[in-house]
């Protein structure tokens, strides 16, 4: 709807990229021309197989791979790693025999060069261009149809879209014209050769891609790569997907030889638990289709401020906020004279409902001093009288938790009674759960 009431501004025909874009046949998945409407159910489909990347996390937030024609957005914060994720799917990607472009526009050849070695991604299917034009990248694309006498590339990566311009704008680079009208021809780019496109993204202080919205609304795939500087762990999370479920996540750790998949997080996330401490409560969240273990820490220290503090690192504070109203109104636990400290062990964000009862018990926890059991998970939405809602996917949440040792899950009343993973506590109300976890 954004793009029929504004229409990206027009491209002037600069080169032969650029005049014969054209959507159809995009993605390979309409057979003949299309003249006008017809019944969705008589139209013919070829399904396009995904590229896989070859690096397993990524293929796993991609749900198989890039899809042919497609264009997606990885954006992150400085020094994160995206141009390292990048440089090691493209090199797995030309070790399996794809021809591979990659036009970097912050950093020279040699620089790219130096990163692929100590990566280990070099490959002679992997070339490498460089250039803020945007017109040295469409020239690069036009030599290679020419000298290679048929299609370009399978994949193309731009690193990143901020430093591209266009000649035909006088905005500078990184502006919103500016990224608006590279990724527009990139796009068109795309969906007229059917190649893979990758964009890297910067971000905003806030976390949001930078540039234009209409960037999100003209890609196929938005993927977030977070990470804490002080911390080795990476999360890389798909915010957008044309072409399977939005929300998968990715785990890597980063070392000396580069990003590394996580194919366990639940080992790592609890290597560093200390049982039997007070402020610590684990709780089973869903990241897209995958059940992660994580623990919610809290701590309570009287403050002298007149306006006491309330912290949360990995948590939505929005709903901090809430879950502390409740509590003091329905527990009498005061904290109006308290700083609050709440956080996700690990570097892990967690948005869900579902930790309301996590974070509950674990301030409550940390300002009487008594230690929720370690073997305990607990899991439920709060409501704002109190009352302990259920959640998506009990099942999955309670076996992974099993999984990992638990031997006692506290859950809403209202859950599913089938659900016989572990042996249940069962609380209606926040009050009750509280009274049964020290009980």
């Amino acid at each position: 709807m954004d793009q029929e009431r504004s229409p990206a501004p027009a491209i002037p025909a600069t080169g032969q990229l650029r005049p014969s874009f054209s959507a159809e046949g995009a993605l390979g998945i309409l057979e003949g021309s299309w003249s006008g409407p017809e019944p969705l159910v008589d139209l013919a489909v070829e399904p396009a197989t995904a590229i896989a990347t070859g690096v397993a996390e990524m293929d796993r937030v991609l749900c198989g791979g890039l899809v042919p024609g497609s264009v997606t957005v990885i954006g992150g914060e400085p020094g994160v790693g995206k141009s390292t994720l990048l440089l090691q799917a493209l090199g797995s990607m030309a070790e399996s025999g794809l021809s591979v472009l990659l036009h970097s526009a912050e950093e020279s050849a040699a620089q790219v060069r130096l990163r692929a070695d100590r990566l280990g991604t070099l490959s002679s299917g992997l070339l490498v261009s460089t250039g803020t034009d945007l017109d040295s990248l469409l020239g690069s694309l036009e030599s290679w149809e020419v000298l290679n006498g048929g299609p370009g590339p399978a994949v193309v990566a731009v690193d990143s879209v901020q430093t591209v311009t266009d000649a035909s704008s006088n905005a500078p680079a990184g502006s919103i014209a500016q990224v608006r009208l590279c990724a527009s021809c990139l796009v068109r780019m795309a969906k007229r050769t059917g190649c893979a496109v990758i964009l890297v993204g910067h971000v905003t202080k806030d976390g949001s891609l930078a540039g234009p919205r209409t960037l999100e609304h003209l890609v196929d795939t938005v993927l977030s790569f977070e990470g804490d500087r002080h911390h080795s762990l990476r999360l890389l999370r798909s915010t957008k997907h044309r072409f399977g479920p939005a929300g998968e996540l990715g785990m890597f750790q980063m070392g000396s030889s580069g990003l590394e998949g996580v194919e366990d997080p639940g080992k790592l996330l609890l290597a560093d638990r200390r049982p039997g401490v007070a402020g610590s409560v684990m709780v089973p969240v869903l990241q897209g289709r995958r059940v992660m273990l994580v623990e919610v820490q809290a701590l309570v220290a009287e403050s002298s401020a007149p306006v006491p503090r309330r912290f949360a690192q990995g948590l939505d504070a929005g709903r901090m906020s809430l879950v502390l109203a409740v509590l003091e109104s329905q527990t009498g636990l005061r904290l109006g004279r308290s700083d609050v400290f709440a956080s996700v062990a690990g570097g892990v964000k967690v948005s869900e409902p579902a930790a309301d009862l996590a974070l509950a018990l674990a301030v409550s926890s940390a300002a009487t001093h008594r230690c929720v059991p370690p073997d305990l998970v607990a899991i439920g939405e709060i409501g704002l009288s109190g009352e302990i809602r259920q959640v998506d996917r009990l099942e999955g949440r309670l076996g992974e938790a099993e999984r990992l040792g638990f031997c006692r899950a506290m859950v809403p009343a209202s859950s599913d009674p089938a659900v016989r993973c572990l042996p249940t506590l069962r609380t209606s109300g926040l009050k009750e759960a509280i009274e049964l976890v020290y009980s």
